[in-house]
């Protein structure tokens, strides 16, 4: 059993992005990852308990708590760190056998909006040891300590015959390299990526002083583009000009039009629903993409706009020209630096077609606009003004992160998982789902999760914006059956 004792003391600072994630907590919208395994045959309370002290803890962040001050946040052990605290067990009512995802679900709701305890490591584990035939374990981490992506690597190494995470250099730990920083360093290959994040960041002060002094964004960012000119990388041109066009598309970023106005946008209240479908096979969506020449992933949206656009049509509402922005997070790091955590994630805004009703020229529009991002700076300079926003006093922080939040219909993720099932203390890991949260206004988040041979959808949502996210999900399957239909029925070999 781990022990406080057993604990090596370690204080390190923590990162301008990561600091970001920690502020951005509101009553509509925590920033926690939501996740929750299906293991079958059933997994006992003891097994689970000691499997997670064995590895999990081998991440230093999972025995750390946060320590606020007047510059920031770091990283501190937690001298009075027990296990038990964060791994418990769960009961779902009694009721709940005659219909258990239902009250699976809402149980994940109403944990979706419970604040973890800052006092402590911000995450837990709770399993219920008798579920429909075996388990589930809920998992609840907050996002500051790692985005989705890294925390695949914690997972790898917790299941059964999972590897260890690399040691981190001892200078790492001790003198509290910045995350952002390393990866800055170490992880990026292409030396203007490098240039643009330090252009950006070159601006940060400016960009401070320019919210505290003016509301009008387009204000602020004309002043924003001279103080990072001024402020870049001094001695040269070419520097200068990837400065300048940094902050310009900085600038079309944070000036992004606004989507359509559905009932999915307005003002959140303070209560989740969570919803998923059961997995699509993979084979029949990778099959489906290359018979159309176009990406798993650009197949995957196309479905999403599809489910959303009829979730919309049987609401009642026209969606003819209605489309709505959905921010994606892309990986900014190598998956070698993974087990480092922390967030190295930008994001991309995705705006998805909802009115057009025929599911072939659907997926050629998702493509059409999936390609003009590919090679866009706009992820990169995402996370840079995540990095901005870490410095600044918090309301400072809610004015410019509502830019992107006013703008934003849902947050939606893309993880490729593992191909096979895993085993977890035993049993069969047959479904895994997450939820990544949502900022500010935002009342929509999709998860898309290949795993095992499957793909499944996962949405959590704003109960006041949707207060039945199981109708969008009962549209996935239909829309892309509809779209393997007519696939089959192109003339394929013909002309």
């Amino acid at each position: 059993m781990v022990t406080a004792s057993s604990l090596p003391h370690i204080v390190e600072r923590m990162s301008k992005v990561d600091t970001a994630w920690l502020r951005m907590d509101s009553p509509s919208n925590l920033m926690m990852i939501l996740g929750v395994w299906i293991l079958k045959p059933a997994v006992r309370y003891a097994d689970v308990r000691d499997r997670l002290a064995e590895r999990l803890l081998k991440y230093p962040r999972f025995s750390q708590r946060v320590q606020m001050d007047a510059t920031g946040a770091s990283w501190v052990t937690d001298t009075r760190f027990d296990i038990t605290r964060h791994v418990r067990l769960e009961k779902l009512p009694a009721a709940s056998k005659k219909h258990p995802m239902q009250a699976l679900q809402a149980r994940l709701a109403e944990l979706a909006m419970q604040p973890l305890d800052r006092r402590y490591p911000l995450w837990d584990y709770r399993l219920v040891e008798h579920f429909d035939g075996g388990s589930v374990l809920i998992v609840r981490i907050h996002h500051c300590i790692a985005d989705g992506l890294a925390l695949l690597s914690v997972i790898q190494s917790m299941v059964d015959g999972g590897m260890d995470p690399p040691q981190r250099a001892a200078t790492a730990s001790l003198h509290g390299l910045e995350a952002a920083e390393e990866w800055m360093s170490h992880a990026l290959i292409e030396p203007l990526t490098v240039a643009a994040v330090k252009a950006l960041e070159a601006a940060g002060d400016g960009a401070a002083q320019a919210f505290e002094a003016v509301a009008d964004p387009r204000h602020v960012l004309d002043k924003w583009l001279t103080l990072g000119l001024n402020k870049s990388i001094e001695g040269s041109s070419e520097a200068a000009r990837l400065a300048y066009q940094v902050l310009r598309d900085g600038a079309a970023l944070a000036l992004m039009t606004d989507d359509s106005p559905t009932r999915l946008k307005g003002t959140p209240g303070h209560a989740k629903r969570v919803a998923w479908c059961q997995p699509i096979p993979l084979d029949e969506v990778r099959a489906v993409s290359k018979a159309l020449r176009c990406s798993i992933n650009d197949v995957l949206l196309s479905c999403v706009a599809g489910a959303v656009g009829q979730y919309l049509k049987n609401a009642g509402d026209d969606v003819t020209d209605q489309e709505i922005r959905a921010m994606v997070p892309v990986n900014l790091r190598p998956m070698t630096e993974a087990y480092k955590l922390g967030n190295k994630f930008g994001l991309a805004p995705v705006v998805l077609p909802l009115g057009l009703d025929n599911p072939i020229e659907r997926v050629f529009e998702v493509r059409r606009r999936m390609s003009e991002l590919k090679g866009s700076l706009q992820p990169l300079l995402a996370f840079g003004l995540l990095a901005v926003a870490g410095i600044l006093v918090k309301p400072v922080q809610d004015a410019m992160l509502s830019l992107f939040s006013k703008k934003t219909t849902a947050v939606m993720t893309n993880v490729p998982g593992p191909r096979e099932k895993l085993h977890f203390c035993g049993a069969t890991l047959e479904q895994a789902l997450f939820w990544v949260p949502q900022s500010g206004s935002v009342g929509l988040g999709v998860s898309i999760l290949s795993y095992g041979g499957g793909v499944q959808f996962g949405i959590i949502s704003d109960s006041m914006l949707c207060p039945d996210p199981q109708a969008i999900i009962d549209q996935f399957s239909p829309e892309f059956e509809k779209l393997k239909l007519l696939t089959l029925m192109l003339p394929w070999g013909e002309g």
